[in-house]
């Protein structure tokens, strides 16, 4: 049986888009000789359609869709998609996730989702009923199964979830041909090798090729890497497709040859990928002594920890996720505050990446703080990177408003008041252009400042994305490196000199945060892995250190709420993959 895989990039509610998307590709598979062409889970509506499921209409748009693609698609080929239902069964949820293979102009399989994630960023318990019957799809002499995609991944240890139920299982005991996963998985760093091995396991086990279907796209902060694959009984991928792309690939079933399991298979535990950062955690910590090291040294060890191939992955995702949140909110052009900091050239760099230099602004909004260093730098990377450059002083305007909030002030020192004032300046002046000109701004915040709120309510979180807001400072730097490996777009002085907002005399971030190789490694516990502050304690750092990030995370919980949506590229962003509340105890959790 030739099977075609569509691994395409669906838009949220754009029924007409999705449909034509279907359509094309169908006859496309058709063209080629394909018996079957399988679409990814919820291609039909977008994933993850989240409130609009409590709009009737909507659940009513993906019906009428699937009857409008039962008179449109080709016959004689059988097409597999993922689409919102409403549920058959008398009692529980409404609605249900549903999986259907249309042939010849009618619905000859349909099989629902079975398990249900309310993890991260799922929630889809909150809407949908699970499957209470596993049904097998007989095709051209082959028995065929579908598990949508979080039904494979029972046997994983995914922290506070635990499934009564086994639908793979099930469905293997019915003896199948083949097993086709249906999936909107969303993308985290080296998650692929977990899919792979998971996929491989479950091959073996049932001694049958395993097909995996991977929506592509960035649908606000989560993205979709792709990356659809088979794995065959032998644990060797027959093809994989392209990542954070569009792809289309056909794959021959006859090819995989029966009962060729290993004579003595081994046990192969599917990790999670806190369990793989966690490990090599554990490998490097017990030579980090921070009192005894640089930071130039620790940043070559955070660097070398976590360089790898896997950042090539990731910066196509975030150009990927800035490109489709733009073109999914229809604009057309973006702009930032380019500061001549390793944050802002990395954001410019993805943003030149996404939708070209042409539509790429940056801005240099200098103060009296500014360095000489840090304009050359950013008038440097614009040049460098082909993009449009401005210069906008914000001295003027600082000087007024603190003509203006002089008497209120009473002769106060300058501090943090003066310093936010700064920010929020730039970032006024940024949303002014926004407005002018439909050019959606982008934030350049990474995740260590979020985390500890070193970062200003409406001004520096002023935009619609923040691009780098999941990467660690330590993992910019990485990106970043990684870039200039191969092109050497960012000044090497960006690189190279100590981060700084200069928002006051010869300001250095270690001024209020620790040094970021250790703090980074402190959130990374606490964050990823919900350790404790004496758990994290028993790494080796210091208890006063981690009381103190532990309850400036909790304080600026407040200022997270109201940042714009952040690219998603970690088991836990903040955002949808972490919701905290703001009122509570900082000093006990």
């Amino acid at each position: 049986m030739r099977i075609a895989i569509a691994q395409i990039n669906s838009t949220i509610g754009d029924f007409s888009a999705n449909r034509e998307k279907i359509l094309t590709y169908s006859r496309k598979a058709k063209e080629s000789g394909a018996d079957i062409v399988l679409f990814p889970e919820l291609v039909v509506c977008g994933y993850p359609p989240m409130d609009l499921l409590d709009q009737d209409h909507f659940t009513e748009m993906n019906v009428q869709s699937v009857r409008l693609l039962q008179q449109t698609l080709p016959e004689e080929i059988a097409v597999g998609i993922g689409f919102v239902n409403r549920s058959p069964y008398a009692d529980g949820k409404s609605l249900v996730n549903e999986y259907a293979v249309l042939f010849n102009r009618g619905v000859v399989f349909q099989q629902i989702k079975t398990l249900l994630p309310t993890y991260d960023v799922f929630d889809e318990a909150r809407n949908f009923e699970a499957a209470r019957e596993w049904n097998v799809f007989e095709y051209r002499g082959k028995r065929i199964a579908f598990a949508i995609c979080e039904d494979v991944w029972r046997e994983t240890d995914i922290p506070g979830t635990t499934y009564q139920r086994d639908p793979v299982k099930e469905l293997l005991n019915r003896g199948l041909d083949l097993l086709c996963v249906p999936s909107a998985s969303p993308f985290v760093a080296n998650k692929q090798q977990i899919r792979r091995k998971l996929a491989a396991r479950i091959a073996r086990r049932g001694n049958i090729p395993l097909v995996y279907i991977n929506a592509v796209g960035a649908n606000d902060s989560i993205i979709f890497d792709g990356r659809s694959f088979v794995m065959q009984p032998d644990q060797n991928s027959a093809l994989e497709c392209a990542v954070c792309k569009e792809d289309f690939a056909i794959w021959d079933s006859e090819v995989v040859l029966k009962n060729s399991l290993p004579e003595e298979p081994q046990p192969d535990p599917v990790e999670t990928d806190s369990w793989v950062m966690l490990e090599e955690m554990r490998r490097m910590l017990p030579s980090l002594q921070p009192s005894l090291m640089t930071s130039a040294t620790l940043l070559s060890r955070a660097e070398v920890q976590h360089a790898s191939p896997e950042f090539d992955v990731i910066e196509a995702a975030l150009v990927m996720g800035i490109r489709d949140y733009m073109a999914k909110c229809n604009f057309t052009r973006a702009h930032l505050g380019l500061s001549g900091g390793i944050d802002s050239a990395l954001v410019a760099y993805l943003g030149v990446q996404a939708v070209g230099p042409e539509n790429i602004i940056c801005f240099s909004m200098p103060s009296r703080f500014s360095s000489r260093g840090s304009k050359d730098d950013a008038a440097e990377l614009a040049k460098n990177l082909g993009c449009r450059y401005e210069t906008l002083s914000i001295e003027p305007v600082f000087s007024s408003f603190l003509s203006t909030l002089d008497p209120v002030f009473q002769d106060r020192p300058f501090d943090i008041a003066e310093e936010n004032l700064q920010a929020r300046i730039r970032g006024t002046l940024l949303m002014a252009f926004s407005n002018k000109f439909n050019s959606m701004l982008l934030t350049t915040g990474n995740k260590s400042e979020l985390a500890m709120g070193y970062c200003t309510l409406y001004g520096d979180m002023n935009g619609a994305l923040s691009p780098i807001g999941d990467l660690f400072k330590t993992e910019v730097f990485a990106l970043c490196r990684k870039i200039n490996s191969s092109a050497r777009v960012i000044p090497e002085a960006i690189l190279t000199k100590p981060p700084s907002a200069e928002l006051r005399p010869d300001q250095r971030d270690q001024d209020s945060l620790p040094p970021y190789e250790i703090l980074d490694e402190i959130l990374r516990l606490y964050l990823f892995e919900n350790l404790s502050k004496q758990a994290i304690c028993d790494y080796g750092f210091e208890p006063e250190l981690i009381s103190r990030i532990i309850s400036t995370v909790a304080r600026a919980e407040f200022k997270r709420r109201q940042a714009p949506p952040v690219l998603k590229v970690s088991q836990r962003a903040f955002g949808m993959g972490r919701r905290m509340p703001i009122a509570r105890n900082v000093y006990e959790l």
